[in-house]
């Protein structure tokens, strides 16, 4: 249950402002929400199923100190992914040639892969090595952060700071990526001029990510 709930959280921060919420309020404007969502779910399933299977090899297949280390890393870098934001690319104008259920499902499968919902789910897969658990919270995750979408761009008429929900979630996962270095990386390591040096090198990267917004949205 705690992997489920961990797993759940993790994702449905991993997805605040990612290019498939985004494209879950597009299609929200063109179909009914619950087709939007019926393939939201099938879409995540099969491909989370595929990050978790992936996430389980590696986990039984590699040192597991090493896959912690790696997981706690890549969580800090889904944080800055975050802060980055996305944005679409034409999946939002697939034609409906298939009905909407279908047209949603295909246009998120593979606007989801190689995205930061799907390595995030990897990575939770190979830390934790229980691949039912993982897959029900993951895919639990996109479900609730893209009803949460829906409701916010069709609805609510983004009456929600969209920037204020990107930053408290890349503050979460950094924070959990941080306590995960912490715990698995060898006491060594954990001196005050490492710390001190992953936290600049952290705060260098979100003004690099902010200044690179400024320049492209003005």
């Amino acid at each position: 249950m705690l992997i489920f709930l961990g797993a759940t959280i993790m994702v449905v921060l991993a997805e605040m402002g990612d290019k498939t919420q985004l494209l879950a309020m597009a299609f929200a404007t063109r179909f009914p929400a619950r087709a939007v969502l019926s393939g939201v779910f099938i879409a995540t399933l099969l491909n989370h199923a595929l990050a978790v299977a992936i996430g389980t090899y590696m986990g039984t297949s590699f040192n597991i100190n090493t896959i912690q280390i790696v997981a706690a890393g890549s969580f800090v870098l889904f944080g800055l992914w975050t802060i980055n934001g996305d944005s679409l690319h034409g999946e939002e104008k697939r034609r409906a040639v298939l009905g909407p259920v279908a047209t949603v499902g295909l246009g998120f499968f593979f606007a989801e892969m190689g995205d930061k919902t799907q390595l995030a789910t990897v990575a939770l897969a190979a830390k934790y090595n229980s691949p039912v658990a993982t897959l029900a919270g993951t895919t639990a995750g996109m479900l609730i952060a893209d009803a949460f979408g829906i409701y916010i761009g069709v609805v609510a008429g983004k009456r929600i700071p969209e920037k204020l929900i990107k930053w408290i979630s890349a503050f979460i996962f950094i924070s959990f990526g941080y306590i995960g270095l912490y715990t698995s990386v060898p006491g060594e390591f954990i001196t005050l001029p490492y710390i001190m040096g992953l936290v600049v090198l952290t705060v260098l990267a979100v003004w690099l990510i902010m200044k690179a917004n400024k320049s492209r949205y003005g």
